[in-house]
């Protein structure tokens, strides 16, 4: 009981980090992806077919998605490191999550599925109380308020997605490579996002840009850019935390000794 507890206790204050070091994240994403580029690619592919198929299943696709989606994030993460420590990249890797901490990791995508929906409910709570306030009263006034009312709904719903994308940052990260429990995980990367706001600013900015480029060549881009993503969140979880948690887990359960180098 008492070693579950410590395992499960929240990690510490995450540590500082400079703006500049955003770009490094994503040159060292980028190193990564370089070390098996072939294999990457394939897990990128595997990783947006799920995705897709997902989410176009009758009824529940909307919902299957975004709570996958951090299942295969970590799995991605967990090839990260296993590179990282000198291993063999496999296309199974993109299923660690799925075999170590599928529990956990799901409870991370329900709650990223319940706090997009409640977002869109505040929003369109705001925006449809405004809109009627705006039948109501009538003529150019009304149309203001209207206006108004819409205008801030989208307004709160940007805010409250921009909350929920800092908690789930480093969430699979937390969950897959430190057993973080799933509140607690989500809870501590919007408190990173917070402490180093500016280095995740200039992150977001680097790769809203970076999308659009990897997008021109009919989305074949995606295929490294969404590995190099994941090796910048694997950079930015070491900077951030890995000095201050205890020591990490073993990798995949399917890679041998062997394969890996000492640390």
């Amino acid at each position: 009981m008492n070693a579950d507890r410590r395992r499960h206790s929240p990690p510490p204050v995450p540590g500082d980090v400079a703006p500049g070091h955003a770009l490094r994240w994503l040159a060292d994403g980028w190193k990564l992806f370089m070390k098996a580029p072939l294999v990457w690619a394939i897990q990128a592919l595997v990783f947006f077919v799920i995705i897709a198929v997902l989410g176009v299943l009758p009824l529940l696709g909307w919902a299957a998605a975004p709570i996958a989606l951090p299942v295969l994030v970590a799995g991605m993460l967990s090839g990260a490191q296993i590179l990282d420590r000198g291993g063999v990249l496999r296309v199974s890797h993109l299923f660690d999550g799925i075999r170590r901490h599928a529990g956990n990791l799901l409870l991370v995508g329900g709650f990223h599925l319940l706090g997009a929906l409640l977002a869109a409910l505040i929003a369109a709570a705001i925006g449809g109380s405004a809109a009627l306030t705006g039948m109501i009263v009538g003529s150019a006034p009304g149309a203001g308020v209207a206006a108004g009312g819409v205008m801030l709904g989208v307004l709160m719903f940007t805010v409250l997605w921009v909350l929920l994308m800092m908690a789930l940052w480093f969430a699979p990260a937390l969950v897959m490579l430190h057993d973080v429990a799933p509140l607690d995980a989500m809870l501590l990367s919007a408190r990173a996002c917070f402490h180093n706001l500016l280095a995740f600013i200039v992150l977001a900015a680097l790769l809203y840009v970076l999308t659009w480029v990897a997008m021109i060549p009919f989305g074949l881009g995606m295929l490294v850019l969404i590995p190099v993503i994941a090796g910048a969140l694997y950079a930015a979880w070491k900077e951030t935390f890995a000095a201050l948690l205890p020591a990490l887990p073993p990798p995949s359960p399917d890679t041998s000794p062997a394969e890996l180098k000492t640390p």
